[in-house]
Formats: structure tokens, C-alpha cells, sequence
């Protein structure tokens, strides 16, 4: 049996949980909690395998409860089981640890299955909410790695000038240094690249993808 705890301030919907768990030989309510304090106590006393968790709480509010219960009890699945629908809670919760994210508007069938879900280690979430993060991360685009991230920003710059067939003095009047402050900066790519020269310093940053910028 799965052993589960409700967490919401509203009586009426803490019963209608009770008797859907009543009505499977799945799962059983071994607690309930009427804020985030009594959450955490319960969570940590009685160590449940899953956590209906209400965002809107008295005392201390569903996300925070999330975040001290996971990072107490690890093993413990966390459900949101809430009204909100909207992206910032939605990535406050998963950020907190929630593992699940399901609307209230929920049928039996969809509560059950999302609790089994959560108690097998899964993610789950409302058909709304899976759709709302597909289409953020469809266009999300990833920062790509540093290039040399041992380089300071200046030297980067620096080198892809270099790269980009630049001389030294040409550079110092571009971005308004002296030219003793270029040699020193390329003194310095020099060293943290392990190259003995110009050629050896090009041939490498190209290697790793520079050579693109236009100056």
C-alpha cells in the first residue's frame, strides 16, 4: 500500500482525498496537515511515500514546506495538488522538489494513476502543465559552453581579435588600451593556453570554434 499524506486547509477536499483512497486498495491516508508546519512534522514523523501538497497554506506555503521535506527526507514523493496553474508556480514547486504537478480539477482516475506515478519515483503532470513546459522548453535555447573559460573576458576578446588576423596595435587602438597592456593580456593567453606563440595560440582557438566574430 501506498502510503500517503494530504496537505491542504480546506476540510472538504482533505475528506474527498480521504474517500478516493477509501475506494482503492492502492493507497492509504496515513496523515493529514493543515499547514506547512504541520507538513514538515508529519512528513518527517510518519515518513510517507507520497505528499498531496496545497501551494496555498496557512503558516508556511506548500513551496517552502516542499523544499525543507525533500531536502530532510529525499525518498519522500511530492505531488502538487493544486488551483494554480501558472509558470511561476509551477517552476517554484519543481524547484522546491515536487516530482508531480497536478490541478484540482483532477479526475479519480488521473489522481490515483499521478499517485502511483509519484510513489514509482516518476514526474507527472496536469495535460495543461505538461504542455505549458513542453512549449517552454521548445524554445529554450541552452548557453553554449564558455570557449577557454580560464580566460578573463578581456583576453577572450583579445584572442578572438587575434584570430581574427588583428595586430597588436591595431587591437590597442580598438579597445583603447596602450599597447605594453595587448602584450601583457597576450602574455597571459600564452600561459594559460600552454602555447609557445601566436601560430600555436590561433591554431588552438580555431581548434575550439573561435574565428566566427567579425571585427
Amino acid at each position: 500500500m501506498i502510503k500517503v499524506l494530504v496537505v491542504d486547509d480546506h476540510p472538504l477536499f482533505r475528506e474527498g482525498i480521504a474517500t478516493l483512497l477509501q475506494s482503492t486498495d492502492i493507497a492509504e491516508l496515513v496523515g493529514e496537515a493543515t499547514n506547512g508546519e504541520e507538513a514538515i512534522e508529519l512528513a518527517l514523523r510518519i515518513k510517507p511515500d507520497v505528499i498531496l501538497m496545497d501551494l496555498n497554506l496557512p503558516i508556511k506555503n506548500g513551496i517552502e514546506a516542499t523544499r525543507i521535506i525533500t531536502k530532510n527526507s529525499p525518498t519522500i514523493g511530492i505531488l502538487v495538488l493544486t488551483m494554480f496553474d501558472d509558470d511561476d508556480s509551477v517552476f517554484s514547486a519543481l524547484k522546491a522538489g515536487a516530482r508531480g504537478y497536478l490541478l484540482k480539477g483532477a479526475n479519480r482516475t488521473e489522481t490515483i494513476r499521478a499517485i502511483q506515478a509519484i510513489a514509482n519515483g516518476e514526474s507527472i503532470f496536469s495535460p495543461a502543465i505538461a504542455g505549458n513546459l513542453l512549449e517552454f522548453f521548445k524554445d529554450f535555447q541552452p548557453t553554449p559552453p564558455l570557449i577557454f573559460p580560464q580566460l578573463t573576458d578581456r583576453e577572450r576578446d583579445i584572442l578572438e581579435r587575434i584570430v581574427a588576423g588583428k595586430e597588436n596595435a591595431e587591437i590597442a587602438k580598438n579597445l583603447g588600451i596602450t599597447l605594453k597592456t595587448v602584450r601583457n593580456h597576450i602574455s597571459n593567453i600564452y600561459s594559460k593556453l600552454q602555447v609557445a606563440d601566436r601560430a600555436e595560440a590561433i591554431a588552438q582557438a580555431k581548434n575550439e570554434g573561435m574565428g566566427k566574430k567579425k571585427f
